[in-house]
């Protein structure tokens, strides 16, 4: 038995970061039933990150929403209201993500909702919450994270870089659903509903706790990234990813004289005070950046990782899925979606009591479960 089963979710999320919360509490066991708008459904059915086409929609889409029902409803329509008040009534969790004030005209607001259900747990997800100067700039990835300062930690000195995932969207999705599992043990305790609010700003704010702390106590100094071989805006040398004579080599921490005997590389002996790994890091990784290149990436791990320096060989994804590291995770799974389309996607990473958490339901199609729903859920 799944931790979350007999919990009932109704999803009015869209795009990425509140379905993220919903496809991990579906992973626990909750039953996540997605309600869409007619015709379209959620925009992210058509919402491409590529010209990959999974069975007619955005792989996108069949990513993030596997394991959910979905439920037809056109909100302006009193009875399909109506329908998705009774579905409320009976559900322990309600999600969305829409913009400060749409929620409260399409009539699902918290206050409302707590009337018709005052055990329910609502979550919701904005872009920069619901005051200030930002609180109606859309909710989207890149802009979020291009206000936050974190493109200014990425890549080498010279020009801000994103992070290349949406970041943003999943940060915000997880906060969301530890607030709604704290929520869930509240009510067992007390009986009562909470409403959990989360902002992607904040979500990403947070994220850079360590940065920001540093910035606030050595004096506001600007971000200064390093000038090539760069992973972290403020570690030391040799800290960084560099290039060897066939692929990618990644040095995380270590001490440069010790390296630079490891390396037969003279030059680095004379860093031995550790203060230098910061003040002259950029020296060094020259140094490192140009002895790295005379050989191989494995003849510098046969060297590195006996001598416990922490390192590692960076992969490109068809290499990391040949690997038996990657494959003893077993982290792929198949999942087929009600007309027999079968495709694959990542599993959640959580295990309980030592089973994984997988489930072969693939996302639906839009609309698929309304009738079901509406016979075995709001006319019973």
């Amino acid at each position: 038995m799944k931790p979350l089963e007999d919990i009932l979710v109704v999803d009015f999320s869209q795009f990425l970061s509140a379905p993220s919360s919903t496809l991990r509490l579906a992973d626990l066991g909750a039953r996540v039933i997605k309600v869409e708008r007619p015709d379209t459904g959620d925009i992210c059915r058509q919402l491409y990150v590529s010209n990959v086409n999974l069975n007619g929609e955005s792989s996108i889409f069949r990513a993030i929403n596997r394991n959910k029902e979905s439920f037809q409803a056109d909100l302006k329509i009193e009875a399909d209201k109506e329908q998705v008040y009774k579905l409320i009534e009976k559900a322990d969790v309600f999600v969305h993500n829409f913009r400060p004030g749409v929620i409260e005209r399409l009539g699902f607001d918290y206050e409302t909702l707590q009337k018709i259900n005052p055990s329910l747990i609502y979550g919701e997800i904005s872009g920069y919450g619901k005051e200030g100067p930002w609180k109606s700039k859309p909710g989207q990835d890149l802009l979020v994270q291009s206000l936050s300062g974190v493109t200014w930690l990425n890549g080498n000195e010279g020009d801000p870089t994103p992070i290349g995932l949406a970041i943003v969207d999943i940060l915000s999705g997880a906060n969301l659903t530890q607030g709604i599992l704290a929520s869930i043990y509240k009510r067992l305790k007390t009986g009562e509903g909470t409403k959990v609010s989360v902002s992607m700003m904040e979500s990403i704010i947070d994220f850079q706790f360590e940065s920001i702390t540093t910035f606030y106590h050595d004096g506001g100094a600007p971000t200064v990234r390093p000038k090539s071989n760069s992973a972290h805006a403020y570690l030391g040398a040799p800290y960084g990813v560099y290039q060897t004579k066939n692929g990618y080599l990644a040095l995380a921490m270590g001490s440069i004289p010790f390296l630079g005997e490891l390396l037969s590389a003279d030059e680095l002996l004379k860093y031995k005070d550790f203060q230098t790994w910061y003040t002259e890091r950029n020296e060094i990784k020259e140094i490192l950046a140009s002895t790295l290149m005379k050989n191989t990436t494995e003849h510098w791990l046969s060297i590195l990782e006996p001598a416990d320096i922490w390192c590692a060989n960076v992969m490109t994804w068809d290499v990391l899925f040949e690997h038996d590291g990657f494959k003893v995770l077993d982290m792929i799974q198949d999942v087929k979606m009600g007309d027999g389309y079968e495709y694959k996607t990542t599993r959640c990473p959580i295990k309980i009591d030592g089973e994984y958490l997988t489930s072969s339901l693939g996302s639906p199609a839009l609309g698929e479960h309304t009738n079901s729903i509406v016979k075995e859920l709001i006319e019973e």
